[in-house]
């Protein structure tokens, strides 16, 4: 707002500034002609007019004409302001206009003579005539005086006062500063109100501007109906705005997919060095069992029968494992870095855990394990239901492993529990045993960790069970974690009920 003020203020002030320097230069060279142009040209007129009296008057005395002269200069002198004085060779007036221009004659020595006709500046000399300029000091008013000595031998005078010129330059130079002064308090209200529909515009086309500046294409010129410059502008710009945000939108664009290529690049490369690290690392003991039985069969080490299928079985069990584990590790993977599809859907999460537990009855039995289901009937949810199998199958499968008897208690407790303000239920897997050191809780759900180093590979499992379990609650952006009990440990994960 600060920024539109002073531009206004600025534009406004620029107009007003060369506005009234204009009218100044065109009164001050009113000023300058009126004072060194107005008074020659009026002198030249007048000048002009004393010549025509002249000739007027010779020309009568010459040619002897009717016309009343008198009368005709009575009315040249009121016409012109003239005094017309007209003397006979022996300087007897024959005719004037004005007592006072002869009596001031009378007391003009040098105006009596012929051969030198008045006293002050020549404007003016030929043989017929002498036109003067002469100062009445007495008086204080300066003359414009024609003398000549006609055909006829008479002395003719005709003054024209000039005082009346000078000051009529005055009244006019006064006249004029206060006209500049009226025009410039004229001009400072019509540029007030002009400035507005050349600032608007200009305003309008500054701020659309920088929006363009800030990537921001969402304001358009006001176009009118008016063809001029600031109008041709405005398409201009609107034109220029449309282009720019379909560049721009396109260089997003390429840039959002760039970037999801790179970043679809990178993720790739991670997974394939994670894969090749993780395989490379977990496949050396099944590798070097599998090396160091088969040169056992190679070697005969063993003679009989028995013994060689011993071998045989523990290398294509270790085969079978590492097939297992490759497999299992390259779908971690996939889910890890966004590389599987999840086909959710709604299913029954009591139907699964009840599956998992009659497929787990022979284990359960073996281990003489009581399993309580605390569960309401049916409990729909809306998810993938292979991987969620997985997860209970997991939790199931290490509550198995690693449950133990006390207080006389062996069982494993898996409960649902239903929050209805979040939408979601609670799948926990309680089994009794000892608890998890605390250094090791958050570690666990890494791949290939493992709190027992001895007891892996007794149990056949591969060691990222609970890496799936956090790589899809990690998809559905649910809670998941273990919890240390005081007879036991409680694994838990969370689901979205389904919203029908």
């Amino acid at each position: 707002m600060k920024e539109r003020k002073s531009l206004i203020k600025s534009v406004r002030i620029k107009l007003f500034v060369t506005l009234s320097v204009v009218i100044l230069l065109i009164i001050l060279f009113l000023v300058l002609v009126n004072n060194f142009v107005f008074g020659q040209f009026y002198l030249y007129s007048k000048k002009k007019s004393l010549i025509s009296v002249y000739k007027t008057v010779n020309d009568y005395y010459n040619k002897e004409q009717n016309t009343d002269l008198e009368s005709e200069l009575e009315q040249v002198a009121i016409q012109n302001n003239f005094d017309i004085l007209i003397r006979d060779d022996k300087n007897v007036n024959v005719y004037t206009s004005n007592k006072d221009f002869y009596s001031t004659f009378g007391q003009m020595n040098e105006m009596t003579s012929r051969k030198n006709i008045g006293i002050g500046t020549i404007i003016e000399k030929n043989d017929k005539f002498i036109i003067k300029e002469i100062k009445d000091s007495k008086n204080d008013i300066t003359y414009v005086l024609l003398s000549s000595i006609l055909d006829n031998g008479y002395l003719l005078y005709i003054r024209i006062p000039i005082t009346s010129i000078q000051e009529s330059v005055k009244i006019s130079n006064n006249f004029l500063c206060l006209m500049a002064g009226i025009i410039i308090i004229i001009s400072a209200v019509i540029v007030s109100y002009v400035s507005r529909k050349f600032t608007d515009p200009i305003l309008q086309l500054n701020d659309i501007a920088k929006r363009m500046s800030n990537l921001d294409f969402s304001h358009q010129y006001e176009i009118t109906n008016t063809d001029d410059e600031i109008n041709n502008l405005g398409k201009s710009i609107n034109t220029m705005s449309d282009k720019l945000e379909k560049t721009i939108k396109q260089l997003r664009e390429n840039n959002i997919e760039l970037e999801k290529d790179i970043e679809e690049k990178s993720k790739i490369d991670e997974m394939r060095k994670s894969f090749i690290s993780d395989v490379s690392h977990e496949l050396k003991t099944p590798i070097a069992l599998i090396e160091g039985y088969s040169e056992g069969l190679l070697e005969n080490v063993n003679s009989d029968e028995e013994s060689r299928r011993f071998y045989a079985e523990v290398i294509l069990d270790e085969a079978n494992k590492m097939d297992k584990l490759v497999k299992q590790l390259l779908e971690l993977m996939k889910i890890e870095y966004g590389k599987r599809e999840f086909n959710d859907k709604s299913f029954n999460i009591v139907e699964v855990e009840k599956e998992v537990i009659r497929k787990s009855k022979v284990m359960l039995d073996e281990k003489e394990i009581e399993i309580k289901f605390e569960t309401a009937k049916k409990i729909n949810v809306f998810a993938d239901d292979f991987y969620i199998e997985q997860i209970v199958t997991n939790y199931i499968t290490n509550a198995i492993k690693n449950t133990k008897e006390l207080n006389k208690r062996k069982e494993i407790i898996i409960k649902n529990k239903i929050n209805k303000q979040e939408n979601k239920v609670r799948i926990e897997v309680f089994n009794t045993g000892d608890n998890i050191p605390e250094e090791h809780i958050n570690k666990i759900w890494d791949r290939f960790y493992k709190i027992d180093d001895s007891r892996n590979r007794e149990d056949g499992g591969t060691g990222i069970g609970l890496s799936f379990v956090k790589a899809i609650m990690n998809n559905y952006k649910n809670r998941y974690g273990v919890v240390n009990k005081d007879d036991g440990v409680e694994f838990y994960f969370e689901l979205d009920l389904d919203k029908e």
